[in-house]
C-alpha cells in the first residue's frame, strides 16, 4: 500500500510515517517511480509503534526492541529491557487506576445541586 493509504488506515500522518522510516522503525520498498510501498503488515507495526510511544517508550528504545517482535527471538539484554518496560508500564497503569478511582469518588460525592454554574 502507498504511504497515503497507510496514513489513512493507521490514523498516523504521512510525516510521522516518514519519521518512522528515518528512525528505522518501519520499512518500505520503492516502486519503479520511487513511491513508498508498504506491505499489509505495516499497519499492525505502525499501531504497535503508536502504542509503545503512548506508553512512554522512546523511539530509540522501540528501535532496539522491535526486532524481537518480528522474529520472536531476543538477546538476554533485549529480554531484560522488555521486562523493564513492561514493569514500568504496569506501574503507570496502577498509578492511573488509583487516580481514576479517586476522581470517580470526587464525582460521586458531588451532587448536581452542588455544581456551580459559571
Amino acid at each position: 500500500m502507498r504511504i497515503g493509504q497507510l496514513a489513512r488506515r493507521s490514523g498516523v500522518s504521512v510525516r510521522a510515517l516518514r519519521y518512522y522510516e528515518e528512525q528505522r522503525l518501519l520499512e518500505s520498498s520503492r516502486t519503479p517511480g520511487g513511491q513508498r510501498d508498504y506491505p499489509e503488515e505495516a499497519l499492525e507495526r505502525v499501531q504497535l509503534i503508536q502504542d509503545l510511544f503512548a506508553a512512554g517508550l522512546s523511539s530509540r528504545t522501540v528501535v532496539e526492541l522491535l526486532p524481537c517482535v518480528s522474529t520472536g527471538v531476543a538477546t538476554p539484554a533485549m529480554l531484560d529491557q522488555l521486562i523493564i518496560e513492561r514493569d514500568r508500564i504496569a506501574a503507570r497503569i496502577q498509578d492511573l487506576t488509583r487516580a481514576e478511582t479517586k476522581l470517580a469518588g470526587v464525582i460521586e460525592n458531588v451532587s448536581a445541586a452542588n455544581v456551580v454554574q459559571d
